[in-house]
């Protein structure tokens, strides 16, 4: 005979001693004969088994006293009540039921976990009372974030922060150790390569280049316990990526059939003279016809002259 249940507020709060005496007059009604092991097999069928009563145990961290309080409540009295006398487990199932219901509509009137910032990160500031592990436990988000996707052109600068939503431990130091997987995005460990290791949540490059391409990762220590890891994927645009896509595009429209290239035809802006050309123009012909007039003025003015002189004559 031994008492091993799986999980559940049960087995936190309620010792073994006092599960032996409750368990003790726990008779088959089919075999009319006394059976410990089934009477365990009961309370972890109604309690420590139960996802509603795990659930209902799953309180904030500052309320496990008064989660024990709740469940000793319902327990006690009938561990004085079966204590060496002798019941059915009809009349066990249903007053174990019962306070097992209590149980369950009592604690869930305690608060919940708060203070627990998705999606990632050790989070302890603000945890819970586990009833599967009998003990006060973290927020249970995933040590690694997300990874966040960022693109820069080539040759600018970029910044990267390590720094998380949630509170960090205090009175503490915290360290930050920046890594780097090239050209590949990933959150494999094994994959990245130390860069870095200091106090500052920035990390900085002050000119990229085409070799900075890939993953990084920031992990966040207190006390040599990993916080968080941080991700970033970032994306460098080379400058000819831009010009050269431009110039193919001009290269496949002008290519005619059979191969051959053809002149593309002019804008109607390329045939019109610029402005200055026009001033230009306009003032030649202004001056060729000044000359022109002044031409014919003296043609006619000598013309004039020999004839006045030949009527002397």
């Amino acid at each position: 005979m031994g008492f091993a249940p799986s999980v559940g507020c049960f087995r936190c709060f309620v010792s073994l001693k006092e599960t032996s005496e409750l368990c003790s007059g726990y008779k088959m009604t089919t075999f009319h004969l006394i059976n410990v092991d089934r009477c365990f097999e009961t309370l972890d069928s109604i309690f420590n088994d139960n996802p509603k009563v795990i659930e209902a145990g799953r309180v904030g961290k500052a309320y496990e006293a008064q989660l024990q309080n709740i469940m000793k409540s319902q327990i006690l009295p009938l561990v004085d009540e079966f204590r060496q006398t002798t019941n059915y487990d009809t009349v066990y199932e249903s007053k174990l039921q019962t306070a097992a219901d209590n149980f369950i509509a009592e604690a869930s009137k305690l608060p919940r976990a708060t203070g627990c910032i998705p999606p990632c990160g050790f989070q302890t500031a603000d945890g819970h009372y586990d009833c599967v592990k009998c003990k006060k436990d973290s927020c249970n988000f995933p040590l690694d974030c997300p990874v966040e996707n960022r693109t820069v052109e080539e040759n600018n600068p970029v910044q990267m922060l390590c720094d998380v939503s949630f509170q960090l431990p205090q009175n503490t130091k915290i360290m930050k150790i920046w890594k780097f997987a090239e050209q590949v995005k990933t959150r494999q460990v094994e994959l990245f390569e130390e860069v870095t290791v200091g106090e500052d949540n920035l990390y900085s490059i002050s000119s990229t280049r085409t070799h900075h391409q890939g993953t990084y990762q920031c992990e966040i220590y207190s006390d040599e316990i990993s916080i968080a890891r941080i991700y970033y994927y970032l994306t460098v645009t080379p400058h000819v990526v831009t010009g050269h896509s431009e110039l193919q595009e001009i290269f496949e429209l002008s290519l005619l059939p059979g191969g051959r290239l053809h002149a593309e035809s002019p804008r109607p802006s390329q045939y019109l003279p610029s402005r200055v050309l026009i001033a230009i123009c306009f003032t030649s012909l202004l001056l060729l016809l000044i000359l022109s007039l002044g031409t014919i003025f003296l043609e006619n003015a000598s013309g004039t002259e020999r004839t006045r002189r030949n009527q002397d004559l």
